[in-house]
């Protein structure tokens, strides 16, 4: 069955990313419409999602926020469709890079990178830094898709440029075999997902409420001592997007505990601040923000 679903989608999924751009957002405008107005998909969710973070402000704030999300949304997944046939030129046109010396420096220091992103304005297009010749090879370190075929697909769209998906339990392993053989990795994650309630073994504040806080980023790092960068996103206009990469520290291992997290949690705070509509409101981030901590979970501060 998996494999029919996959057969009868990609077909559709194919012909859609070689639409020219003026068509191809047309497609997503419907789907807005679609997802929006008729199914009415999480909207509830992403209201409450928004009274919770972002608080007093009018309900027609609220409204035209979610509103504007959603068509960002839509957006954002015809663009990792896009990602099955975009030409590396376009791409790397519309994925820009703001201080790629940042990376050149960190390759003098002849150092891997843990590359940590949230889920803002667009990660998709990320495979654009494989284009720049930098001596670095690109993971993404990701959740298994459940249909193989799809995650296949994932997969081999990001061979195209020269990048790999790694699942989280693979990633140490994947590192350490890396820095046996002198191969220097950017590793990117996208970390404020929440953890299962039975692993949340670390909470903090995110956007003003308690909630269980990934930590696996800021683990990997200290373990393996290496450079830690917050990828900073801004979606410029439509389809076209810039990033910069900010500096958390240098000697991950050196860092005092919560550092690397407490910097990447208020980097990511600053941008959903600022443009909130960029931010991904229909995932649950706040889901268990009501449950008991458990005794032996460490509550850190946000400094």
């Amino acid at each position: 069955m998996q494999r029919l679903v996959f057969w009868l989608v990609y077909p559709f999924l194919w012909i859609i990313s070689k639409f020219p751009f003026w068509l191809f957002y047309k497609v997503s405008d419907l789907i807005f419409l679609l997802v929006y107005y008729v199914i009415g998909y999480r909207r509830k969710t992403v209201i409450q999602n928004l009274q919770l973070a972002l608080p007093n402000r009018s309900m027609e704030e609220y409204k035209a926020i979610s509103k504007k999300f959603f068509s960002h949304m839509c957006d954002m997944f015809l663009e990792m469709v896009k990602s099955i046939s975009i030409p590396n030129e376009e791409l790397k046109k519309r994925f820009t890079f703001t201080n790629i010396h940042e990376i050149e420096r960190i390759r003098d220091m002849n150092k891997s990178i843990i590359l940590i992103c949230g889920h803002y304005a667009s990660y998709e297009w990320v495979n654009a830094l494989q284009l720049y010749g930098l001596d670095y090879k690109g993971y993404g370190i990701y959740k298994k898709v459940q249909n193989p075929h799809f995650d296949k697909m994932a997969k081999d769209i990001r061979g195209r440029f020269d990048g790999e998906l790694i699942t989280s339990s693979q990633a140490t392993k994947t590192i350490k075999s890396n820095q046996d053989k002198g191969i220097l990795g950017v590793y990117a994650i996208v970390a404020d997902q929440s953890p299962k309630l039975g692993r949340a073994k670390y909470w903090s504040e995110f956007m003003g409420t308690t909630v269980p806080i990934f930590f696996g980023s800021e683990k990997l790092a200290k373990n393996l001592d290496m450079t830690v960068m917050y990828l900073h996103v801004e979606k410029k206009k439509r389809g076209f997007y810039e990033a910069t990469f900010i500096p958390i520290t240098d000697k991950a291992a050196q860092e005092p505990q919560f550092k690397i997290t407490n910097k990447f949690l208020t980097e990511l705070e600053k941008q959903i601040k600022e443009k909130p509509e960029y931010y991904l409101w229909t995932h649950k981030r706040w889901k268990h923000k009501d449950a008991p901590i458990p005794n032996d979970a460490v509550v850190f501060p946000r400094t």
